[in-house]
């Protein structure tokens, strides 16, 4: 169903080298399981103390960094710097060599997932000289219950067979709270902008019709446990994300942003909840950034663990304290916009957004309903550091989504709200293209109807995405070089 579009010789030559690999990384995890069978095994997360002997220089960036990728920051003005570098591959090799299996990495922390068979493997890397600190972040249980066989979607299926009747098409009412209808018929629809979407499950986003049309560049794995049923198998969450940005169906289903092209990629485990899914998503979102995306849509987030004495506190809602919020607060020095869940946390005990809603130079979206009142279950702040959260908010009480099945449905969460707004925010950057990741922000917050006032239940309000061009071309027409009386 993917449509992959090929601008160059060179970029064909970069997606195969990607997808290559990909099925590498792939190929190592079934190698992995060979060598796991059963029983129980460890994950520690390790932090290196440098990244001396590095084949790599800030003067050839391309040996690290894709031509898109680059570009974006030279537009930008970023600088590459050594968090760009890739991990030392010496220090890897090591742990290799120990009988470990190294899961995923991440350059911006410097630091390795390495899985070992015996919890005292920790002590063993504790030691190396390389290894500046090792912490214990997951435990297989004595056995994972697999998913269920995949549901497939069934030709012929009626994909409308409740929407509602309006002309507009169910996604209607979400995209005009945000004015984004009047986006779109400015000829503003996410076309020349990529979007990565970090998930834990893309189920039929292969097959379902609706989709068919959606330009996917490609999809990635990122998680230890591989899907039984493949990729595009397991659970829908990711699909009923990707279809709120990227569907295409005048008069029924259109997404908010249609035109964009998207990466999809799993960091999320649906099967445990444990502090490795940090690792997995920082190995994520430095991919998207490796590969050039301009805005990453995170439906995800942390708190609580299946090991409760790992679970996150209050306190460290800073933005810095964990890994996930720590590598979130990076992307904006590099040129990337990301948007991400507040969490439905706000009538539970833990009331807070989770992680990474906390981190800086981001957008934390909550959730509204049609009456564009903040929905009850909407997690709320402020950081730890007395920042105001949530960003902005959104439709989400309910947002209407299409299911693995390929039907439309309406379904409640942040999780719904973040990727409108994601979706608007590439077509609001087609149209301002001088724009920065952070300035992007800045507007988006500005354009909110609580921007005046914000507060940490409904944050800088709902956005207008209209308003900043409307404002940009008043700006214009009142300027002397339009006053025709001079």
């Amino acid at each position: 169903m993917t449509t992959i579009h090929l601008m160059t010789i060179k970029r064909h030559l970069l997606l195969a080298v990607i997808s290559l690999v990909c099925n590498l990384a792939a190929m190592a995890q079934e190698t992995d399981k060979m060598k796991f069978p059963g029983g129980r095994s460890y994950m520690f997360r390790l932090y290196f103390t440098d990244k001396q002997g590095t084949p790599y220089s800030i003067e050839h960036p391309e040996q690290f960094l894709s031509e898109r990728a680059l570009d974006r920051r030279r537009k930008q003005h970023l600088e590459v710097d050594s968090t760009d570098f890739p991990v030392n591959t010496h220090y890897l090799d090591s742990i290799l060599s120990m009988g470990m299996e190294v899961v995923c990495k991440s350059k911006w922390n410097n630091s390795a997932l390495v899985r070992a068979r015996k919890q005292s493997a920790q002590a063993s890397l504790s030691h190396l000289p390389f290894v500046k600190k090792v912490q214990q972040v997951w435990a297989s249980p004595d056995s994972i219950d697999r998913p269920k066989a995949k549901v497939r979607y069934r030709d012929g299926h009626n994909s409308w067979d409740i929407l509602e009747q309006n002309s507009g098409g169910a996604t209607y009412e979400q995209l005009e709270m945000l004015n984004g209808n009047r986006l779109h018929r400015q000829g503003f629809r996410g076309k020349g902008m990529v979007i990565a979407v970090l998930d834990g499950g893309f189920l039929n986003a292969d097959v379902i019709p609706s989709l068919k049309d959606v330009s996917v560049l490609g999809h990635a794995d990122f998680v230890l446990n591989v899907m039984k049923d493949g990729f595009f198998g397991g659970i829908d969450h990711g699909t009923k994300v990707l279809s709120t940005m990227a569907a295409n169906e005048p008069d029924r289903f259109v997404g908010a942003a249609p035109e964009a092209s998207y990466w999809l990629l799993r960091c999320e485990d649906p099967l445990t909840e444990t502090m490795a899914e940090e690792d997995y998503w920082a190995a994520a979102v430095e991919f998207a950034d490796s590969v050039g995306v301009d805005v990453i849509n995170s439906s995800l987030g942390y708190h609580d663990f299946d090991d409760k004495t790992m679970n996150f506190k209050y306190r460290q809602l800073d933005g810095h304290s964990t890994m996930i919020s720590h590598t979130a607060s990076m992307l904006a020095d590099k040129g990337i916009v990301l948007v991400c869940s507040a969490g439905n946390d706000g009538m539970g005990t833990w009331k807070k957004i989770s992680f990474p809603a906390d981190a800086h130079d981001v957008l934390t979206v909550g959730a509204v309903n049609a009456m564009r009142q903040n929905a009850a279950f909407s997690a709320v702040g402020p950081t730890a550091d007395g920042r105001v959260k949530p960003d902005v908010m959104a439709m989400g009480s309910p947002a209407s989504v299409i299911t693995g099945r390929g039907t439309i449905s309406r379904d409640i969460g942040t999780s719904f709200s973040a990727p409108i707004v994601a979706g608007l925010v590439a077509c609001l950057w087609q149209a301002m293209p001088e724009k920065s990741a952070r300035e992007i922000i800045e507007v988006v917050r500005g354009s909110g109807d609580n921007a005046t006032s914000p507060d940490n239940i409904y944050g800088y309000g709902i956005p207008d995405f209209y308003a900043p061009l409307r404002k940009a071309k008043n700006k214009t027409s009142q300027s002397p070089a339009n006053d025709k009386t001079l």
